[in-house]
């Protein structure tokens, strides 16, 4: 394999770094954009050339000298639909102007593929279950209009002869996850709780329901968007699996068995009551599906997360 130029943007975060770390054992080089708001200096991987900063910032961009990247994957961001309530204007320019900044440099520098990481957040609550990618979207947080915002202004870049994809991520979750973040991330705020405190806020209904998809099989499908043979477009990243929270509450509390106790309290803002995607698009595309049963890949997270307490 001829070695390729890559940025990946976020590369300090979970899913980011996970990315560039295997682009890098592919014998890639490998730039990375982190402004450490959620990401931590010692994920960026051995190897990665670092740039400390907002994407949206362009003298940030400046300093990548207008390199050539073969493909650029967006992945940084902000990515709490909890969060973007707190300031929607600098959500707005974490997710949607970084965007902007980064499709421009792509036209200027002669890139041809831009990767992004959006998410099943634009849909919002669906009224057909599972959701495609032909379903209507209604973004119910600030953070979801922005993903949403960026596809479309992916799809008009397009027009500059960019290959976009756009990968609407389901519920991510697996080993290396922030443990630290208790407002983004189903799994690990309950998992980072249960074995920080022996008790779990859940905020809102233990009825609510997720589509949750391995960090692995994510970081292949970014690598695999790459391929000739994947076109511009929208992907639901999913395992078309519905799980409930009440599920995942259960799997925690058997697996550490110490106890744990539940508390239920209010829903955040925007949030979504329940999703889970169709993935034929996304199996007909690609050639694949995801395999990572929740349950199995949940255990693997359990059992590092404890080692790693």
């Amino acid at each position: 394999m001829n070695s390729k130029n890559y940025l990946v943007t976020g590369g300090a975060g979970f899913i980011g770094s996970a990315l560039a770390t295997q682009l890098l054992k592919d014998g890639n080089t490998v730039y990375i954009i982190d402004n450490l708001s959620t990401g931590y200096l010692e994920n960026v991987p051995q190897g990665a050339i670092f740039i400390e900063g907002n994407c949206e910032d362009e003298s940030v961009i400046e300093k990548l000298n207008a390199q050539f990247f073969d493909a650029i994957f967006h992945i940084a961001g902000q990515s709490s639909g909890e969060v973007s309530y707190d300031n929607p204007v600098l959500d707005m320019q974490a997710n949607v102007q970084s965007t902007l900044v980064l499709l421009k440099y792509a036209v200027q520098t002669g890139c041809k593929t831009f990767i992004y990481a959006s998410s099943m957040s634009v849909y919002g609550d669906a009224t057909k279950l599972p959701v495609s990618e032909s379903d209507p979207t209604m973004p119910k947080s600030f953070y979801a209009v922005g993903k949403l915002a960026s596809e479309h202004y992916l799809r008009i870049y397009q027009t500059f002869g960019i290959k976009t994809v756009a990968l609407r991520l389901f519920n991510v979750y697996g080993v290396g996850q922030n443990m630290n973040n208790l407002r983004q991330g189903m799994a690990s705020i309950y998992l980072a709780q249960a074995l920080q405190n022996n008790k779990i806020v859940v905020k809102g209904s233990t009825d609510r329901f997720r589509d949750f998809v391995y960090i692995s099989d994510v970081v292949r499908t970014f690598i695999e968007s790459l391929k000739i043979e994947i076109p511009s477009g929208i992907y639901n990243v999913c395992y078309g699996d519905k799980t409930l929270v009440s599920d995942i509450l259960n799997l925690i509390t058997q697996q550490l068995n110490n106890g744990t106790h539940i508390e239920i309290i209010d829903s955040t803002p925007g949030d979504q009551f329940g999703i889970y995607g169709d993935y034929e698009k996304f199996e007909k595309t690609f050639g694949f599906k995801n395999e990572i049963s929740f349950r199995n890949g949940m255990i693997e997270m359990i059992d590092w997360a404890k080692n790693k307490k």
